[in-house]
């Protein structure tokens, strides 16, 4: 046999382990879909206007189905943004919906129970759209525990983005503000 050459894996292996570790980072993929909220362009012709050329605020408020676009795109998610706006709607009517009434609505739509409970549901909750809680009852007779499931309307969703908002408008008037005080003091 001959000796292995230079460039064969064995060699390669052996170089590998008497290397020093070297960090391996995970190459940028950006965020993972799962995790993201489409904001398109703010001046976009998909969003109604939200404020004035002074950058005051509008009064006007979106509608559920334009709320649902920034979670799941109608553009790029049409099949998603379909389920939520129905479910949305459903729960809008409702405010609140048991197991068996979700049930219901994946059936009587012909949504797929793994797309609504694995996709649609967990993101809607991610987000704070909704709510979702468990009960815990036992059975008399037969002593079984069982967690019926209530889905609710939330306020999070909501209460996040005013954090954020506030925050960002904070930051803007303070620069502001002391960019006024500096040209005040110099003049």
């Amino acid at each position: 046999m001959s000796e292995p050459e230079k460039d064969s894996p064995e060699i390669e292996d052996k170089d590998e382990e008497t290397a020093p570790q070297e960090t391996k980072q995970i190459a940028s993929r950006g965020v993972p879909s799962s995790e993201s909220i489409y904001l398109p362009r703010h001046d976009s012709p998909e969003l109604r206007s939200f404020q004035d050329k002074n950058e005051t605020i509008t009064r006007n408020l979106w509608n559920v189905e334009e709320l649902v676009n920034f979670i799941f795109s109608k553009k790029y998610q049409p099949k998603y943004y379909e389920i939520a706006l129905g479910f949305m709607n459903l729960l809008y009517d409702k405010t609140q919906v048991t197991g068996d009434e979700t049930a219901a609505f994946v059936k009587a739509n012909g949504i797929s129970k793994a797309t609504f409970y694995n996709r649609v549901l967990p993101r809607l909750k991610r987000v704070g759209l909704v709510k979702v809680e468990r009960d815990t009852v036992v059975a008399i007779e037969s002593k079984r525990k069982f967690r019926p499931m209530r889905i609710s309307l939330s306020k999070t969703f909501g209460n996040y983005f005013m954090k954020i908002g506030d925050s960002w408008l904070a930051i803007v008037d303070d620069a502001r503000s002391r960019m006024e005080k500096k040209n005040q003091s110099t003049l």
